[in-house]
């Protein structure tokens, strides 16, 4: 049965950087959790991380990054440049199946087990089924308007949960 969950969205402005996510968790064409908590801080709160993709795959890989960012001193892009090497290189790794968004105050990044490490062009990054939606919703607002990437945050992911079936309005929201 192909479990189908999440929106995470990252946006940067003046000096802040926000990480939402929403809550529900959808097996089959059932709804089966609202209040899932799919961000986390990490590294003496320094590390914003969020996970697309299945829970227990996306939270392992969550327990690699931080064990990374213990190594390299809380160093994200080499830690998250080693934990794509080894998703792509470990045999078990590479099996899981999520993707990572990862933020602190210098970069954001996309984390996949193709090894890929993608720092966007513009401060706004997304994931997961309504990844797209919020993109969207917060390019046009963080290019439009004045709000802070809070609020940018708040109001794509309320955008993609009323276009995605994937994505509810029970959003957690992290703050660096």
């Amino acid at each position: 049965m192909e479990v189908k969950a999440t929106t995470i969205l990252a946006v940067r402005r003046d000096g802040k950087t926000a990480v939402g996510g929403d809550g529900q968790v959808t097996l089959g064409s059932s709804v089966i959790k609202h209040t899932a908590r799919k961000i986390r801080k990490l590294y003496k709160g320094q590390v914003i991380v969020g996970f697309a993709g299945s829970a227990a795959d996306g939270l392992a890989l969550m327990e690699r990054l931080e064990a990374k960012l213990e190594e390299y001193r809380g160093n994200l892009l080499k830690a998250s440049v080693q934990l794509a090497k080894d998703w792509r290189m470990d045999k078990y790794l590479r099996r899981l199946e999520a993707l990572l968004l990862a933020v602190d105050r210098e970069h954001m990044l996309l984390i996949s087990g193709n090894g890929d490490i993608i720092e966007p062009d513009e401060p706004v990054l997304a994931i997961g089924s309504g990844g797209d939606y919020a993109r969207a919703a917060a390019l046009a607002l963080y290019r439009n308007t004045d709000l802070s990437a809070r609020e940018i945050v708040e109001k794509s992911l309320k955008i993609a949960s009323e276009i995605c079936i994937y994505t509810n309005d029970k959003f957690v929201i992290e703050e660096i």
